[in-house]
């Protein structure tokens, strides 16, 4: 019986300058590769080149940032199904994310719907509704964003840095070639 590969990033992150750290993987947090470069000066190791341990390290440089370098992360992602998604601004990864939970397919009534509870969400908290759209439809998608409009602000804030993070694991493992992530 085969022993199965574990995935492994190209190119690998241990091995990288920061320059081609940065290059690869700053983007893997929409807007944001001082995330990149905080995990490259903390120190990547080789485990790092698997995505889920560069994702886990990521992931704790953006929890250990102060709260208006997380706020800002969460404001460099689009609204879900909202104008810029309308009018093709997207990030690559935004796109093909959004789109595989059907965003893309909402009715004129959906969308707007979706266009009201961003506008209260963004009115609640300053920041956009995020979340990881991955393995849900835009039916669970509303229903989750109806749900956190009932938090408070740092709870929302952290609840929102979560799903950042879960984002960033999925388009780490996508990179290793990781379809089923």
């Amino acid at each position: 019986m085969p022993t199965e590969t574990p995935l492994r990033l190209s190119p690998a992150p241990s091995q990288s300058s920061l320059e081609t750290f940065v290059a690869h993987y700053g983007d893997v947090y929409e807007h944001s590769p001082w995330v990149a470069k905080a995990a490259w000066q903390h120190g990547l190791e080789e485990a790092h080149d698997a995505p889920d341990a560069l994702a886990e390290l990521m992931g704790k440089m953006l929890q250990q940032a102060s709260p208006e370098q997380q706020t800002a992360v969460i404001q460099a992602h689009p609204d879900l199904a909202g104008k810029a998604a309308l009018a093709g601004e997207l990030t690559h990864d935004s796109t093909s994310e959004q789109a595989g939970a059907g965003l893309d397919q909402c009715s004129p009534e959906e969308f707007a719907r979706f266009e009201q509870l961003n506008a209260a969400y963004q009115e609640k908290f300053g920041f956009p509704f995020v979340i990881a759209v991955k393995g849900l439809d835009r039916y669970a998608i509303l229903e989750a964003f109806e749900k956190r409009l009932n938090n408070d602000p740092a709870q929302e804030r952290k609840t929102a840095i979560e799903q950042i993070i879960r984002i960033a694991r999925f388009r780490l493992r996508a990179r290793a070639g990781d379809d089923a992530s």
